[in-house]
């Protein structure tokens, strides 16, 4: 035999809204939680207008410091570009001092000194084989310091060569010329001479003489063999 309690109806209708109560409330619990799973948290409109005004301050100091990093970068490549330029100008000034200091050596090498000879010198003659007709040649000639005269004079070359097997002398500037075709000296302490020498066709050059004459007379030579 089962006995059953029966429960007054208002109690069961205050149970029924309590639990409808309870199903509304998870309910909403469950949207606005899939509402901001979804669509974020929600802001008033003076968060929103917040927000906006840190983006555009954020987005203009982004921009300045753009602008600043590009004007350094120009700057950097100018001033590169300045000390390429000044690291080239540097060389050749470098490159120009010491030739000059050079040129200095070798003329206080070769000029006599106060107490030295007085007289004519011929040095540092020099020879090159231009082609198979054709040398060049380059010299100085100078003269004591205490000689306080200039000197006046002619330069002049014999070479030895040899022409289908044989020795052969000839002279430049060739003597038969006259007096137009001499390679003048004038100078008061020294003179650089150069020049182009002309061989006749089927000749080999074995050496070269080179002499300094004043009125006919030899004052200073120096041999150069090839």
């Amino acid at each position: 035999m089962t006995i059953t309690h029966q429960q007054p109806w208002p109690m069961k209708l205050a149970m029924s809204l309590l639990l409808i109560a309870l199903i509304g409330a998870v309910a909403w619990w469950t949207y606005d939680l899939g509402r901001n799973f979804a669509f974020g948290p929600q802001f008033n409109q003076d968060q929103v207008q917040s927000l906006r005004q840190k983006l555009e301050l954020l987005t203009a100091e982004r921009d300045q410091l753009r602008l600043e990093a590009n004007t350094i970068d120009s700057k950097i490549n100018i001033d590169r570009s300045m000390q390429k330029e000044l690291t080239e100008q540097v060389k050749t000034l470098t490159a120009e001092n010491q030739k000059l200091k050079d040129d200095l050596a070798f003329f206080e090498g070769l000029m006599p000194s106060a107490t030295g000879t007085d007289g004519v010198a011929l040095q540092n003659l020099k020879v090159e084989v231009v082609s198979s007709t054709q040398i060049r040649y380059r010299a100085l000639v100078m003269q004591g310091v205490k000689n306080g005269k200039d000197f006046s004079g002619e330069l002049q070359f014999s070479l030895g060569l040899v022409q289908a097997g044989k020795p052969v002398t000839m002279l430049f500037p060739d003597p038969k010329t006259g007096d137009a075709g001499k390679l003048k000296l004038s100078f008061r302490h020294y003179q650089r001479v150069e020049g182009l020498i002309t061989l006749p066709d089927g000749t080999a050059v074995k050496s070269v003489l080179a002499k300094v004459l004043d009125k006919g007379q030899i004052r200073a030579q120096q041999t150069v063999n090839l």
